[in-house]
């Protein structure tokens, strides 16, 4: 099957589109305690401003013959307290939940934060496409390591993110989970 496939800049239209690929990367249960039932409505509330983690500026979209079919959520991990300081007070707005996270990020690197492609186009390269994408952004603009957290119980992510280059640097306990750290260096593209 032939398409043509488009990565673009998220716009505040694309909203619904990140809160559905935020909540696909954390999984529903997570979803829920992070933004109580209705985090749907939550997720897009972040997306929509400018200073969050899942800020719509921090999102690339990519299309299939105009249909947005995924995205990818990344940022500059010397923005991580920023960012995230403003997502946890929507949530905190929303759920009256003060919440304590540790860093999944530092200065050091780029950080891809959510990726998800729609289940009717998974298997067609799309999310290996979006990575590519925010690989040369940190590489070639921020000049930074690209890096990454994905869970011990998901090694097809695991397989897709090695696929594109990144490599196990280490284990991180984050949200309960036992996570590998992955790097895409800098040196890499030199």
């Amino acid at each position: 099957m032939n398409y043509e496939l488009n990565i673009r800049k998220a716009t505040k239209s694309d909203a619904p589109l990140i809160a559905s690929v935020v909540a696909m990367a954390i999984g529903e249960e997570t979803a829920i305690f992070y933004g109580g039932d209705n985090y749907m409505k939550v997720f897009e509330e972040i997306a929509l401003l400018e200073d969050t983690q899942y800020s719509y500026r921090n999102v690339f979209v990519a299309e299939i013959d105009g249909n947005a079919v995924g995205a990818v959520v990344a940022y500059d991990g010397a923005k991580l307290h920023y960012l995230r300081k403003a997502t946890l007070e929507v949530i905190l707005k929303h759920t009256e939940k003060e919440m304590q996270i540790a860093d999944e990020t530092d200065a050091s690197e780029f950080y891809l934060d959510s990726l998800a492609v729609l289940p009717e186009y998974r298997s067609r390269g799309i999310g290996a496409q979006l990575i590519l994408a925010v690989k040369e952004i940190a590489l070639n603009e921020y000049g930074k390591n690209l890096g990454l957290l994905v869970d011990f119980e998901n090694p097809d992510a695991e397989r897709l993110y090695k696929s594109v280059g990144f490599e196990r640097m280490n284990v991180k306990d984050f949200l309960g989970h036992k996570m590998w750290h992955l790097v895409i260096r800098q040196m890499a593209n030199d």
